[in-house]
């Protein structure tokens, strides 16, 4: 570590210029808390993430409150997110699980909006109480709609490597799913590891399939739980892959309320700190970051499970 509290840089050769960090630490990060986290403490949290210099920050899920209570205050956080701290709409991404959910989100003025679907039937069902393609059904209109107002849509896949009832998903399943979500209409695919299982050899498999299928590798963003402690090193085989969009949560917050076995999301402090080590441009404020998440930390009166938050935050 440098004096400045930075990594030595060290290129290597075959690695993206950039990466755009698409931060979900406020929607993904929180919705798992057990304890109500009052409207201002999030709409603080996305502010300084913004601030740090994250390009894109997942603000809240227009699911109904009955799903997920922690996010039932998304229509009075995305309003005071716009009027009062003026961020733009289209860096502000939400979850919109039916047409309702869209119309809530399309009132408020979002402006990027994603879906949820998984690659596996279990899952599907413990989450949305659907098969995979009644899913697909329910999502398709959405994506329409949302592409007739000009909004950005996300496809968000879960279950891409392991189920907890099912256990390794085989490629061509995933494959399958992905191209449905990108024939419907959705500009990007957030393929995710929801309980940790995947290790690099098996990201790279699924990511030469997709090609294969004719996915291209710009509209794969990928999103890794570090349950194994694999989510660095998976997110460096998707690197050399192509991949640009990865998917972390500031100080390593959630997990996923329908996936016991789901542990914290990458956390988004030790994915900055391996890619400006490589040279890799984010945009990000790695110290304003870290600060951000012991501020959050000291609001959800737990320390940060990052090790870069930890490390950076007692260096001195």
């Amino acid at each position: 570590m440098t004096a400045s509290g930075l990594p030595m840089t060290v290129p290597a050769r075959g690695l993206p210029a950039r990466v755009r960090i698409h931060e979900v630490g406020a929607r993904d990060g929180l919705q798992n808390e057990k304890t109500v986290v009052p409207t201002e403490i999030k709409a603080e949290f996305v502010h300084r993430l913004a601030g740090a210099g994250l390009p894109v920050v997942e603000a809240t899920s227009f699911v109904h409150p009955r799903w997920v209570p922690q996010l039932a205050d998304a229509e009075e956080l995305f309003g005071k997110l716009l009027d009062v701290d003026g961020l733009d709409p289209a860096m502000l991404p939400v979850l919109v699980p039916n047409d309702r959910g869209l119309d809530r989100a399309l009132a408020l003025g979002a402006r990027s909006v994603a879906v949820f679907a998984s690659a596996t039937e279990s899952f599907a069902r413990a989450n949305l109480n659907r098969t995979v393609d009644e899913a697909l059904s329910m999502f398709a209109p959405v994506v329409a709609r949302s592409k007739e107002a000009g909004v950005r849509v996300r496809g968000y896949l879960s279950m891409c490597f392991g189920d907890p009832w099912e256990g390794p998903v085989p490629i061509e399943q995933v494959v399958r799913v992905c191209r449905a979500l990108l024939g419907m209409g959705c500009d990007e695919l957030s393929l995710g590891d929801t309980i940790g299982v995947a290790t690099p050899g098996h990201v790279r498999a699924l990511l030469t399939a997709l090609n294969g299928a004719g996915v291209d590798t710009g509209r794969i963003g990928v999103h890794f739980h570090d349950t194994y402690g694999q989510a660095l090193a998976n997110t460096l085989a998707a690197l050399e892959h192509g991949v640009t969009t990865v998917d972390a949560s500031a100080g390593g917050l959630g997990g996923c309320p329908y996936a016991k076995s789901a542990t914290g999301n990458l956390a988004t402090e030790d994915l900055v700190w391996m890619l400006h080590g490589l040279g890799i441009d984010t945009g990000v404020d790695l110290g304003a970051l870290t600060d951000t998440s012991v501020w959050m930390a000291e609001a959800l009166g737990r320390p940060s499970p990052s090790r870069t938050v930890r490390a950076l935050s007692h260096k001195e």
